[in-house]
């Protein structure tokens, strides 16, 4: 698991991240401070923050975690030839509401483990997901869009049940997360 979280506060303000995964931190970015048990920042409407441990700036927080296996129902999804694996996570990003500095910064982290497969399995995994990595952020968000794509390389088409992508609505204080997996037998 490999997730971003973007700040976008209406106004400059101490915004506390803390993430309770069911699971393993292994590498985050700021440094998760064990102490308060997230992150603490000075976030800018811009998405721009100022970690307040090193006081160093990020353009979002970043965390990777194991030992967490993700149960995925595989007969939804879609499956994409490698080859147009660009073109349907950008309209599919867009479609789940991220905008173009979120989804090219998918894009670039993701494409590289996908375009070359034959085919990929992919689904966008929601509450399997979000229960199993808790999010509380203060002050609380107005709005808040956790993207957490699961992908396995196919070598031939399987046809799957078309996955039902719900639209987001930005409003106010948002947070947003994109994220992924590669799935494994």
């Amino acid at each position: 698991m490999k997730p971003v979280i973007y700040l976008y506060p209406t106004k400059k303000e101490e915004v506390t991240v803390h993430l309770h995964y069911n699971g393993r931190l292994t590498s985050t970015d700021p440094p998760y401070d064990e102490a308060i048990g997230g992150w603490r920042v000075i976030a800018r409407p811009d998405g721009t923050l100022t970690n307040l441990a090193d006081y160093k700036e990020y353009s979002y927080l970043f965390w990777e975690g194991a030992d967490y296996p993700l149960t995925v129902d595989q007969t939804r999804g879609f499956v994409v030839k490698g080859s147009d694996t660009r073109e349907f996570l950008q309209s599919k990003l867009v479609e789940l509401g991220l905008i173009p500095r979120e989804y090219n910064e998918f894009i670039a982290f993701w494409l590289p483990r996908m375009e070359h497969n034959a085919y990929n399995f992919i689904q966008f995994v929601g509450d399997e997901y979000t229960k199993n990595a808790p999010l509380s952020i203060s002050p609380k968000p107005d709005s808040m869009l956790r993207v957490f794509m699961a992908y396995k390389p196919l070598n031939q088409y399987v046809k799957v049940a078309p996955q039902k992508i719900a639209p987001f609505v930005r409003k106010g204080f948002s947070v947003i997360e994109w994220g992924g997996t590669e799935l494994v037998d």
